[in-house]
């Protein structure tokens, strides 16, 4: 076989300007190698992007997708740390060992390169990790560390790093919530889930045993209520998803010294509640970051944690490798109605 099947956006008005192409397998240079892709995992900066929402410039006709786990089929010359079926995953950003991204797109997967949704793919074996053999995870679930995994890392450990026994608040019920809430409860912390859905709040409870919900519709002030559940201590960590629009309750709810990760602007502000912000962070002396998922470091290490811990992660569908499947994960993404992760089975 010397063609695959390759996904494109050569236009990016709407999900449905996908289009499918044959093209050559590519060949691994000497430092690259060439990765079977067994499985992409969505995420809502896939949907921005589709759609010409995302806030950075985009290579044209871009392959979309920056998240995929699968197996070496060819090494490059000079590359010695891995060899032919190692199971892998391949980081976000191709440029980025260590530290803060040199460029807010430049080497990111599905963006200022081609990402991820081909049957093959060739990476920098720098850009690539390969998964120990007892880790207990599916290839979807190892596609899912690439972006959400190594934000909520990034978010739990890349300023002051969690401590067995702080309190966690992860806004929503979607694939970095999720993930942050796995990775919290397997460092011993104490985890708060906030939601406007009682149907999903009832889910995750069962699913993943939280310590606290919250239905942000039915309690506004859920800082409040986060404050009275810490024993008005107030939350350690907050990964905070809806921005400009959530922010105010975040400050309120944090603990003198907490971390705020930003990690989302999915909630609308209102102005009115937004001028007091600067005031309520240097009061808390409160650390908010701005997160661009994170280094290739960082997803060494969440590799090897959730290799010991034998983490799972939760995948609320799996769709096929086809146009049509492709385009209804989208619009699962899309919708928000999900829980956890959307995604697709690379044939």
């Amino acid at each position: 076989m010397s063609q695959h099947t390759v996904f494109r956006f050569p236009a990016r008005n709407t999900f449905e300007d996908l289009t499918c192409h044959q093209e050559e397998i590519p060949k691994p240079l000497n430092h690259e190698v060439l990765i079977r892709v067994r499985a992409v995992a969505l995420n809502a900066r896939d949907c921005q992007i589709a759609t010409s929402k995302y806030p950075f410039a985009i290579k044209d006709n871009v392959v979309p997708g920056s998240d995929a786990a699968g197996d070496i089929v060819e090494v490059g010359d000079l590359v010695t740390n891995f060899t032919k079926g190692d199971r892998v995953v391949v980081c976000f950003d191709q440029t980025r060992p260590y530290g803060p991204s040199k460029h807010p797109v430049a080497g990111q997967s599905g963006g200022g390169v081609d990402g991820v949704m081909a049957q093959y793919i060739t990476r920098p074996a720098s850009a690539v990790v390969k998964i120990p053999p007892e880790a207990p995870q599916t290839y979807s679930e190892l596609a899912t560390l690439v972006c959400t995994g190594v934000t909520s890392w990034n978010a739990l450990y890349g300023n002051n790093p969690l401590v067995p026994g702080q309190v966690v608040l992860v806004q929503g019920t979607g694939g970095t919530s999720m993930t942050a809430l796995v990775l919290a409860q397997a460092a011993g912390a104490k985890t708060i889930v906030t939601s406007s859905s009682d149907e999903k709040l009832k889910f995750v409870k069962e699913r993943f045993n939280p310590d606290w919900c919250i239905n942000y519709s039915k309690t506004p002030d859920w800082a409040a209520e986060a404050m009275k559940l810490t024993g008005d201590k107030g939350v350690d960590h907050i990964v905070e998803i809806g921005g400009a629009g959530t922010i105010r309750q975040s400050l309120s709810a944090i603990t003198r010294g907490g971390v705020i990760s930003i990690i989302g602007y999915l909630a609308q502000a209102d102005p009115k509640s937004t001028t007091d912000i600067l005031i309520l962070a240097l009061g808390k002396e409160a650390v908010l970051r701005g997160l661009i998922v994170g280094p290739k470091c960082m997803l060494d290490d969440l590799v090897t944690f959730t290799s010991r811990k034998q983490l799972r992660f939760h995948i609320a569908k799996e769709y096929g490798f086809t146009r049509d499947e492709i385009l209804a994960a989208y619009h699962a993404v899309d919708s928000g109605k999900h829980i956890g992760k959307i995604c697709i089975a690379v044939e």
